[in-house]
C-alpha cells in the first residue's frame, strides 16, 4: 500500500505546552515529578528524521523507520507511547498497542491490509490499550499477564487522563471521566522463544523480565533490529511497583547488551522511535552500579531517584 509522506513539522497543536508536565515514559503521572520541558521538547529531535505517514488520525503520529516498519507515537500524553507495526510479505505484528484513548485499528488498517496479530512487551496498562479492537492478540502464559487481561478501572489509571497528563486538550471524543484499560482476549499463548513469520522477515519472542515478570524483547535478527519495550527507552527507568525486579533486570541487560554488536537499531516503547544499540551497554552498567550501591541518589518519598551517568533510574527506597 502507498502511503502519503509528510515532512516532520513542528509541534503546531501543543498551544498549552508552557504548563509544567508529568515526567515521561512512566506509568502515572501521580508519581513523578514535573519536569516543565516535556511539551518543550516535542517533536522529539530523534523523530524528526523520519518520514511521517499519513494516517486517519489526529492523535496518532506515524513514522516509517525502515522499510515496513512503523512507529506510531501518541506524543501528546505524558507516557509518549509508542506502538510498532512490523509488516511482513504476508502478515503484520503490531508489539504493543498504546493507551487506548483513540482507536488504533483505523490507523493500523491505513497502514496494511494484512492479517495483524497482537503481541505486547509487557501487560502494564499502556502498552495493552487498544488489544480489545484486534481479532488475534498473541501472549504469553503467566499470571501476573493473566491478571492484567481483566483491564483496569477507571479509579486505578484516572492520572493518566488528568490535564496535566496532556500536552494541550485531550484527543477529541475521549471520554476522560470514565476511560479505563478495556478487558482483551488472548487467542494464543506463546512461549519465549517461539518466533513469528510474517513473510519475509522473522522475529524472535526473547524473554526480558525486570521491569514486569513478563516483559520481552522483539528481536528481527536479520534486519538487525531490537524492540525493546520498556525494558530500554531514553528518560527515566522506573522500577518501584510491586512486579519489578532489579536483579533480573541486570541479567537481562547483560544479555540484551550481548546482542548490540548484530543490532543496527533499538526501538523503545516510549519517547524516541529509535536509539543506538552502544545504549544498552551503558545501561547494562548503569543497572550494575546502582545495585552497588553506587550513583548519585535523591529520595523521593517512598522511591528513590538514582543517577548514573546520563542514566536514570526511580526504584523502591530500600528499607532502614
Amino acid at each position: 500500500m502507498r502511503h502519503r509522506v509528510l515532512v516532520a513539522a513542528a509541534a503546531w497543536w501543543c498551544v498549552a505546552c508552557s504548563a509544567p508536565r508529568p515526567e515521561p515514559g512512566g506509568e502515572t503521572p501521580a508519581t513523578s515529578a514535573a519536569t516543565g520541558t516535556w511539551c518543550d521538547k516535542l517533536p522529539r529531535v530523534e523523530n524528526r528524521g523520519f518520514a511521517r505517514v499519513d494516517v486517519p488520525s489526529a492523535w496518532h503520529e506515524v513514522y516509517q523507520v525502515e522499510p515496513g516498519v512503523f512507529a506510531i507515537t501518541e506524543p501528546r500524553q505524558f507516557q509518549e507511547a509508542i506502538s510498532y507495526l512490523i509488516v511482513g510479505d504476508s502478515s503484520a505484528v503490531l508489539f504493543d498497542s498504546g493507551i487506548g484513548l483513540v482507536p488504533l485499528a483505523p490507523v493500523v488498517k491505513a497502514l496494511t491490509a494484512l492479517p495483524v496479530r497482537v503481541l505486547n512487551s509487557h501487560s502494564h496498562f499502556d502498552h495493552v490499550g487498544a488489544n480489545h479492537e484486534f481479532d488475534q492478540v498473541l501472549a504469553l502464559d503467566t499470571p501476573f499477564t493473566r491478571a492484567n487481561e481483566a483491564g483496569k478501572p477507571h479509579e486505578r489509571i484516572a492520572d493518566e487522563v488528568a490535564p496535566t497528563a496532556f500536552c494541550g486538550a485531550a484527543p477529541s471524543g475521549a471520554d476522560t471521566a470514565a476511560f479505563r484499560s478495556q478487558p482483551w482476549q488472548v487467542t494464543r499463548r506463546v512461549k519465549l522463544g517461539d518466533t513469528l513469520a510474517v513473510g519475509g522477515r522473522t522475529l524472535e519472542i526473547v524473554a526480558a523480565p525486570g521491569h514486569t515478570p513478563d516483559a520481552i524483547v522483539l528481536l528481527d535478527r536479520a534486519n538487525g533490529l531490537l524492540f525493546t519495550g520498556d525494558t530500554f527507552y531514553e528518560s527515566t527507568l522506573w522500577f518501584f511497583a510491586a512486579e519489578t525486579d532489579i536483579g533480573a533486570y541486570e541479567q537481562t541487560m547483560q544479555r540484551l547488551a550481548a546482542l548490540a554488536p548484530s543490532l543496527r537499531r533499538v526501538l523503545p516503547a516510549h519517547n524516541t522511535v529509535s536509539a543506538s544499540p552502544a545504549r544498552l551497554q551503558v545501561v547494562a552498567d548503569a543497572v550494575g552500579e546502582l545495585r552497588r550501591g553506587g550513583g548519585v541518589r535523591e529520595v523521593d518519598g517512598e522511591r528513590e531517584r538514582v543517577t548514573v551517568g546520563d542514566v536514570r533510574f526511580l526504584v523502591r527506597r530500600a528499607a532502614p
